[in-house]
């Protein structure tokens, strides 16, 4: 099969445990998504408006709706998520899986650049995300979330279950605007070192005093463009302190066959060079596979995400 990736680029992942790939996915790709999301904003936004908690949408753009809703309290993150939360899940827990995001998540491109890291046997990892982040000026004082604000540095691997540490697994960090110094790109430190330990306190982070965060390299990528970084490289990103969100989605493929370290939610064959029809094709198939998931773990005591104690004593 064409290769996307050159063999400097592989090495270059293989020995700094992260790379930046421009213009990864087509701009239909990502007009479809704006789209999707701009539809949703406005179904969420008519919701709380006739709630009275959101002045009237007109004259407000996608960004300013987004911002007027933040401001008043009323959360979008979950709704506009591409999965279920990590914490209590309930039967009507919000959650998004339309055509456009499953277009974005199987696009030839995309599976082409992490089918030369891991080979032609992709799963769909189901840790993923979407991030929208407002200019930090916006933020509320007490805000933590990963998704929202900055993200502590922290290594993929340690946020999934020990089922997974021996997967073969690559991270891919979307571009759906250009993401900048300014606004909040990603960094990481260079290398794949061992597990470092994590705390669970404001947000699931490396323990204090573990990582040389001087050696944080920024990794600044245009619209359309993908960071890739192996589960044990440490990233971050830095805080957005431009006057605009940021946004960009976190996806995961793995070797299907080998563990997700996330069993209870669902995955699915992405890409099949041995047998192109376990592939799931159907976004329909796909929103149903969480549904009945929300549906089976509502009734269930709750699952950690992780593997971490905040009373460890590299935590006190």
């Amino acid at each position: 099969m064409p290769l996307m990736l050159t063999p400097e680029q592989v090495r270059q992942f293989e020995s700094e445990g992260y790379l930046v790939v421009e213009d990864v996915l087509d701009p239909a790709v990502l007009d479809a998504v704006k789209a999707e999301f701009a539809a949703l904003l406005d179904d969420l936004y008519a919701g709380w408006q006739a709630e009275g908690r959101v002045p009237p949408a007109e004259g407000r753009d996608f960004w300013q709706k987004l911002l007027v809703a933040y401001q008043a309290g009323c959360d979008w993150f979950q709704p506009m998520d591409i999965s279920l939360p990590g914490g209590e899940i309930a039967p009507d827990t919000p959650f998004h899986f339309g055509p456009a995001v499953f277009d974005m998540l199987t696009a030839p491109r995309l599976l082409d650049m992490v089918e030369d890291l891991i080979g032609p046997e992709l799963t769909s990892n189901p840790i993923q995300h979407v991030r929208l982040k407002p200019p930090a000026t916006a933020l509320h004082a007490d805000e933590v979330r990963a998704h929202i604000t900055a993200t502590d540095w922290h290594q993929d691997r340690a946020v999934a279950h020990e089922g997974a540490d021996k997967t073969r697994m690559v991270t891919v960090w979307l571009a759906v605007g250009d993401a900048t110094v300014e606004n909040g790109c990603l960094q990481v430190v260079p290398g794949k070192p061992r597990m470092y330990p994590h705390c669970p306190q404001k947000q699931t982070a490396i323990a204090p005093g573990f990582l040389d965060e001087e050696a944080a390299l920024p990794l600044p990528v245009r619209a359309g463009g993908a960071v890739l970084f192996h589960p044990l490289t440490p990233h971050a990103s830095l805080v957005n302190r431009s006057a605009a969100f940021r946004w960009s989605f976190d996806i995961r493929f793995n070797v299907t066959g080998q563990s997700t370290g996330r069993e209870h939610f669902p995955s699915f064959v992405a890409r099949s060079r041995a047998a192109p029809e376990t592939e799931l094709r159907d976004w329909q198939a796909w929103k149903a596979m969480w549904e009945a998931t929300r549906a089976r773990l509502a009734l269930k005591p709750h699952i950690p995400i992780h593997r971490w104690q905040a009373d460890s004593p590299v935590c006190a």
